[in-house]
């Protein structure tokens, strides 16, 4: 199947459009179903796209990229592997074996994209600094501009020269660049943590943060069972408040009763 020029527009057009779908208005246009419905959709076979991108989708649940951390982009795995699935007739199977190590690589241009918006921010910052709020926003929005393009210019190259094209640049990365885009994605996760811990009540709830610290450190509970223990208490937390209200209001009830009495 040779691809043609608007297909190749829309694709790119939505892999731009699902990542800013997926960090402002999350209608779920980002997830790797979603990615191979549309690329099947766009290529005229949406069972190989659902097949590609519902495989795809079993990789990702319960894995975000809270505190800035970089996962595997699956969903331009799926557009991808959907892609070559289709154009080799080779079926889906194929497109899986492909799209994963895509969306391995995708890691790397996620980091770039990251630290490729730090120029924005810090004009932002500056822009700030002297009252210029209007400009400072439309900072933010030009930050856009590299992290779409982190996704576009990848599915416009791979569906215009084919999975060759990903193979090659895949097995030829070098890797002094490998080993510094994995390093700093390390640090990154750590920053955004250090960030949001700043505006969350830590000294109210320092006892849930050590517990959590103690489980996953020490125990090395996995993220989910750390989860259901921190849901276990919040129930727990919550029905001891409730009780504790009713308490309160029985004794307000029970002292309005006595001074009426009197």
């Amino acid at each position: 199947m040779t691809i043609q020029w608007w297909q190749i527009l829309m694709l790119t057009l939505y892999a731009g459009l699902a990542f800013y779908d997926g960090n402002n208005t999350t209608f779920g246009t980002v997830k790797p179903t979603m990615a191979g419905f549309v690329a099947g959709l766009v290529l005229g076979d949406i069972r190989t796209g659902l097949m590609v991108g519902g495989t795809l989708n079993l990789l990702v649940l319960g894995i975000g990229n809270f505190g800035g951390a970089s996962i595997p982009d699956y969903m331009t795995g799926a557009l991808l592997g959907t892609v070559f699935a289709i154009t080799s007739g080779q079926g889906a199977e194929f497109g899986v074996t492909l799209a994963i190590p895509i969306g391995l690589l995708m890691i790397q241009l996620d980091i770039l994209a990251r630290f490729s918006n730090t120029f924005f921010q810090h004009r932002a910052e500056k822009l700030v600094d002297k009252g210029e709020f209007d400009a400072a926003a439309r900072m933010n929005l030009f930050g856009l501009i590299p992290q779409s393009l982190s996704r576009m210019l990848p599915v416009f190259l791979a569906v215009v020269f084919g999975s060759a094209f990903v193979e090659l640049v895949v097995n030829n990365l070098p890797m002094w660049l490998m080993n510094g885009l994995k390093t700093a994605g390390g640090i990154l996760p750590s920053l955004g943590i250090a960030i949001l811990l700043r505006y969350l009540p830590v000294s109210k709830n320092i006892t849930y943060l050590i517990l959590g610290f103690f489980l996953a450190a020490y125990l090395k509970v996995p993220v989910l069972g750390a989860a259901l223990v921190g849901l276990g208490l919040a129930i727990l937390s919550f029905q001891m408040s409730n009780e504790k209200q009713a308490v309160q209001q029985e004794s307000t009830v029970m002292a309005g009763g006595d001074m009426g009495d009197e």
